[in-house]
C-alpha cells in the first residue's frame, strides 16, 4: 500500500506530465482539437431536452476554446464558475464575451449577479475542466480542491462531463474514495464516452 506522501507526488507527477503535454501541443493542433471537440458536444447535447448547462472559460492550451459562447449560441443557459475562496464555487450566467472579467488564478469569470453555490443544482450537464480523467471517472483537477467542494451540491441526476484532449483520457489515474467520479468524458477524436468502461 502506497504512503498518502507517495500518492500526492504520483498525482504531481501526473500534472506536470499533462501540463507538460498540453504546452507542447502546437497551436494548429490545438485548434483542430477544439473544433471536433466542440463539434461531438454540440452533437450529443443537441440529442438532450436541456435548459441549464454548467461550463468554465477555457484559459491557454485548455482544450474546447470559445465552450461559453458556443453553448449559449446553441440556445442553452451557461452557468459559470467564480472562485470564492476554499469555499464551494459560485455561480453566473454567462450573457456573452463582453460579461467575463479577469479573475484570480488567471481565469475569466461573469461579472454578473452571484447565485450562489447551489445554482449548480439547476445544471443538467456540468462540463468539468480535468487535467485527465480515467477509465474509472476519475478526474485530475489543478488541485486546488474547488470542484471535489462544488459537485456534491449538483443534481444527482446531472450528467458530470470530463473535458479532455485524447491523450489525456487514461487508463488509470491516483483517486481517492472522496473524489466526485465523472460520469462521461469527452475528447476531440471518441466524442463523449460513459463511464466506468
Amino acid at each position: 500500500m502506497s504512503s498518502p506522501d507517495e500518492f500526492r507526488t504520483s498525482k504531481a507527477q501526473w500534472r506536470s506530465r499533462l501540463l507538460l503535454q498540453r504546452d507542447e501541443l502546437d497551436e494548429p493542433a490545438r485548434k483542430a482539437d477544439d473544433q471536433a471537440l466542440l463539434s461531438n458536444l454540440l452533437g450529443w447535447l443537441a440529442q438532450r431536452e436541456l435548459n441549464a448547462v454548467a461550463a468554465y472559460v477555457p484559459v491557454g492550451p485548455e482544450p474546447g476554446a470559445d465552450l461559453p459562447s458556443v453553448l449559449r449560441e446553441a440556445g442553452l443557459r451557461v452557468l459559470l464558475p467564480v472562485v470564492a475562496g476554499k469555499q464551494p464555487l459560485e455561480w453566473a450566467e454567462y450573457t456573452g464575451p463582453d460579461s467575463l472579467r479577469p479573475a484570480t488564478f488567471g481565469l475569466l469569470e461573469p461579472a454578473g449577479e452571484r447565485l450562489g453555490a447551489a445554482a449548480i443544482g439547476q445544471a443538467e450537464v456540468i462540463l468539468v475542466p480535468a487535467l485527465g480523467v480515467d477509465h474509472q471517472g476519475v478526474r485530475l483537477g489543478r488541485g486546488a480542491g474547488h470542484y471535489d467542494r462544488s459537485l456534491v451540491l449538483r443534481d444527482p441526476a446531472a450528467e458530470l462531463l470530463g473535458v479532455v484532449r485524447d491523450s489525456e483520457f487514461v487508463p488509470s489515474l491516483p483517486g481517492e474514495d472522496h473524489d466526485v467520479r465523472m460520469t462521461s468524458v469527452i475528447t476531440p477524436a471518441r466524442g463523449v464516452v460513459r463511464l466506468p468502461m
